[in-house]
């Protein structure tokens, strides 16, 4: 399935005047306000798995501020991932004591965006914390014993996650108003190209689009 040569959702400019006319229309805050994009869907079975969407987005321009990263892993790939400054490494032993204490890691997995971890933990991992961080979408991401993770932590410092479940909208950060509305539009295209390439009629699947700041009110993209 895929877009198939044919034409953008919407194009860049019409993007980066919708984010401007958001940023604008936000009354200022005392902190810095992420600016999120929300897609409605039509048209589409969310019942049926083969149409959902449960992706990873590295976004071009970055989000403003970097994502946290957790690391299952032991030896040589702890010790490259600690190199890296993953914001937790978490030994095999640490994942039997997380197990037992379900408080600490609900925090751990509210705390940290994404995860990944050597292949040979993810059965453990998958056993003794799955039930936390599947229903959050946390699963790690899966790295060949003694592989270097730096290359994973580093994209994943600047990307987003994307997934409807059986729902017919999603969310997405694309940044914060302090970034140039222009970099935020790259960003929207990124994902809206998840969108285009999972369905062969995009344009009858997308009901509208949505870009907002944190607290400001939403301007219809389409």
């Amino acid at each position: 399935m895929g877009l198939r040569g044919g034409k953008m959702l919407v194009e860049k400019e019409v993007l980066e005047e919708k984010i401007s006319k958001a940023i604008e229309k936000a009354k200022p805050r005392r902190f810095v306000e992420s600016v999120e994009m929300t897609v409605n869907l039509r048209n589409v079975d969310m019942k049926k798995p083969e149409n959902r969407i449960d992706t990873i987005v590295h976004l071009p321009k970055g989000l403003g501020k970097l994502r946290k990263v957790g690391v299952f892993a032991r030896g040589e790939t702890a010790l490259k991932a600690k190199e890296a400054n993953a914001d937790v490494v978490i030994s095999p032993e640490e994942i039997d004591e997380l197990a037992k204490n379900k408080r600490e890691s609900k925090k751990l997995a509210n705390r940290i965006d994404f995860f990944i971890a050597e292949a040979s933990l993810m059965p453990e991992i998958g056993r003794k914390l799955g039930p936390i961080l599947g229903p959050r979408g946390k699963m790690p991401q899966p790295v060949p014993p003694g592989a270097d993770p730096t290359p994973l932590i580093q994209r994943l410092r600047n990307s987003v996650k994307i997934r409807t479940r059986d729902k017919v909208t999603f969310h997405a950060p694309i940044g914060t108003r302090e970034m140039p509305p222009s970099d935020l539009a790259d960003n929207a295209l990124e994902i809206l190209k998840v969108v285009e390439n999972k369905y062969d009629s995009p344009h009858l699947v997308v009901k509208s689009i949505y870009v907002k700041t944190t607290m400001g009110p939403a301007v219809r993209v389409i």
